[in-house]
């Protein structure tokens, strides 16, 4: 049996189908991640037949698809619909099932959820979704402003020893801050390695808001950045969990609850 699950998100919308197997266990067939743009309906349709194409099966042979994320309801061939916070826990779980708590950083926002050890669902939650600061997309204006690509953040996290204070929480403050750092000479490494502080600071703070238990996983686009994932490593004196592919973990966690449909 197959089931597939669909991620909209701001940014990017993902794919990924499961098959079933007689025990109950399942394979990744095909996960395909692409841009959102302005049409999510071509979007999500779009990066459908791709995930067929790439699984080699027909839309026919898929028992249930389930959308999730901030598109979910225009995805009009999915079965149902479901809320991202269940569909990350249930992707992280099908991964690490002892997680209690999961980070996600996506393009436009962030959030924390807390896993109840005993029926593993999610019992609480934070969302960020009101500022990018904190967020993909965050970075990605500050990797402009820097003229730095933002894959070398990582190495220069890691090959920097000290550190600029970035103290705007605003997007568009924090590039002006930025803009005038370098303007009186500041090493851009300090910078890079202040920022990649200040984002991990702000997811921080939800995470105090909600209470910390171990295990810890991170999931999202951005936990590819290793030098976030050291940052939030350093401040919270744990090592982080990463799935295989952190940025399907709501699309396979749609496609999980799919099986059991």
């Amino acid at each position: 049996m197959y089931s597939c699950g669909i991620d909209i998100g701001s940014v990017s919308t993902e794919a990924i189908i499961l098959k079933k197997d007689d025990n109950d266990n399942f394979d990744i067939c095909s996960y395909v991640i692409g841009r959102t743009g302005s049409d999510i309906k071509t979007a999500s349709e779009n990066i459908f037949n791709d995930a067929l194409l790439k699984a080699k099966i027909k839309k026919e042979d898929i028992k249930t698809i389930i959308a999730t994320g901030y598109g979910r309801k225009n995805v009009s061939f999915a079965n149902k619909n479901i809320t991202e916070i269940t569909c990350h826990a249930s992707g992280v779980l099908s991964v690490f099932p002892d997680v209690k708590t999961i980070i996600d950083i996506g393009g436009q926002d962030s959030k924390v959820i807390k896993i109840d050890k005993l029926t593993k669902k999610p019992i609480d939650f934070l969302m960020n979704d009101k500022c990018a600061a904190g967020t993909g997309r965050f970075l990605e204006v500050m990797a402009k402003a820097l003229d730095i690509e933002l894959e070398n953040f990582g190495k220069i996290f890691f090959n920097t020893n000290e550190k600029i204070e970035i103290t705007s929480t605003c997007t568009v403050f924090a590039e002006s801050e930025i803009v005038s750092l370098i303007g009186h000479g500041v090493d851009k490494g300090k910078i890079v390695k202040g920022l990649l502080y200040s984002v991990a600071d702000r997811i921080i703070s939800m995470i105090s808001r909600l209470g910390l238990e171990e295990p810890v996983s991170l999931t999202g686009g951005v936990a590819k950045n290793s030098g976030i994932v050291g940052a939030l490593e350093e401040k919270l004196k744990t090592k982080l969990l990463i799935p295989f592919e952190p940025q399907v973990t709501g699309a396979l966690g749609a496609a999980a609850l799919a099986l059991k449909i």
